[in-house]
């Protein structure tokens, strides 16, 4: 919504609205009960990907392409390793 505010000429409260969410976006990690923040935030950025691909297609009107999706699926298996793969101790 920043963006749209500052490259498209959006109205004000848009800037606003989006400035908001991201300063919500920046404090959901500290919130999660992982032990590495690291892996938390590194995951937080695998979901953004598929989220970003998702925006583009729902708000943006711009459709991905079987490699958008393709990225997207590769972010979420990655995210997938990252927090759920057994690890000894």
């Amino acid at each position: 919504m920043v963006w749209l505010w500052l490259r498209e000429s959006r109205p004000l409260w848009y800037g606003i609205v989006g400035s908001l969410i991201l300063i919500v976006y920046g404090i959901i990690p500290t919130l999660q009960s992982f032990p590495s923040f690291g892996r938390v935030y590194a995951a937080y950025g695998g979901v953004f990907v598929a989220l970003a691909v998702l925006w583009g297609w729902l708000i943006d009107k711009k459709a991905p392409d079987l490699y958008d999706w393709i990225g997207a699926a590769i972010c979420l298996v990655g995210v997938s390793v990252m927090l759920w793969a057994p690890r000894s101790g």
